[in-house]
């Protein structure tokens, strides 16, 4: 018999499976509880719940478990990057950052990824399959209770497309937002994608006050197709266009990732091209000195260059930022811990 997995219901989806087993409202809640308050991974830990009704749910449902393959941690900033097998034995990869506001977790929707971006690892070994939502809450729930300390901002930018898994991140997100569980502000949480467009659309009508990041990384058209297979088929005032109007919808400013990478993207007159595009509107862009990608053959651009290229888009009337460069020294860039144990893993056989 297969079984529920619980770490992925809502609670008025546990309230309505718990009526089969002649079970009142309030035992749902409890349950869930344990599961998302409590980061309860075995069902004879619910020490509020009968003995009998702990054996039915240990017959009918699941708690997605995951298992920490290796665990590294910056020397340099504390940052800890997480390497998890599921249940389903795919690899995926979660991040610790460090910040004085609090500690953030950057987690993957997917295992692999099928969008194919050439300056992400992530898409190096190909897609495996879309990620439960109990299978995101896990590496959060996971990581909090190795570090002991509470998670206070989540980021869907690990490995894969969450906008390709549109329904689990949904569900991932009312479940950590819920009173009864980590009631995580979604205003704490972050979803990040490259731009499918009919999906910013459907989340921007459903005003869930999460926010917003465009992996955009060019100024035009011609420059994001050679590394982004996505705009060959939403182009970038599509894209523009959908975050007018998630902006409209939520209040939301919207940001925009855009990873410099040595002479191909960092120049004053791409500056400038992208600062035309953005001026006036709700948004910043937040600069990413890319991780150097040895598969693909790409370079961080020097510092210099890096703050010629915020200055030149402050000049024009854009805010930016130029993200701190967090676990250089253990892979910290999407998908490259995962890229590299499968490929050790391959060697092995």
């Amino acid at each position: 018999m297969q079984k529920y997995d619980i770490s992925s219901l809502t609670i008025p989806e546990i309230t309505a499976l718990f009526a089969d087993f002649g079970q009142k409202n309030f035992r749902a809640k409890q349950v869930f509880s344990w599961l998302n308050k409590n980061l309860c991974e075995d069902f004879s830990e619910m020490s509020n719940i009968s003995k009998e009704f702990r054996e039915i749910l240990d017959q009918n449902f699941s708690i997605t478990k995951s298992k920490i393959l290796r665990k590294l941690e910056s020397l340099e900033d504390g940052t800890i990057k997480y390497l998890f097998n599921l249940e389903k034995n795919s690899i995926i990869e979660s991040v610790l950052m460090r910040y004085e506001f609090g500690n953030s977790v950057c987690i993957s929707t997917q295992a692999g990824c099928k969008m194919g971006c050439s300056f992400c690892a992530s898409a190096l070994n190909g897609f495996d399959r879309n990620l439960t939502a109990g299978e995101m809450l896990a590496q959060v729930y996971h990581i909090q209770k190795d570090i002991g300390e509470r998670i206070s901002n989540v980021v869907l930018m690990g490995s894969g497309e969450p906008l390709d898994n549109f329904e689990n991140v949904l569900k991932f997100i009312e479940i950590i937002n819920a009173p009864e569980g980590l009631a995580l502000g979604r205003r704490h949480i972050t979803i990040s994608t490259c731009g499918i467009v009919p999906k910013i659309y459907e989340l921007a009508d459903l005003k869930i006050q999460a926010n917003l990041a465009i992996s955009l990384h060019a100024p035009n058209d011609e420059i994001r197709q050679k590394t982004m297979p996505i705009a060959n088929t939403y182009s970038i005032q599509e894209i523009l266009e959908a975050c007018k109007y998630y902006s409209t919808k939520t209040g939301r400013r919207i940001t925009y990732e855009y990873a410099l990478i040595d002479g191909f993207n960092n120049s004053k007159e791409h500056a400038k091209e992208l600062a035309s595009k953005l001026k006036g509107s709700l948004s910043y862009v937040n600069l990413i000195p890319v991780n150097d990608v040895s598969e693909k053959g790409y370079l961080k651009p020097e510092k210099e260059n890096i703050l010629n290229f915020y200055k030149t888009l402050k000049n024009f009337g854009v805010e930016a930022t130029i993200r701190r460069t967090l676990g250089s020294d253990i892979n910290a860039a999407c998908g490259q811990l995962r890229a590299n144990y499968i490929k050790e893993d391959i060697k092995g056989d």
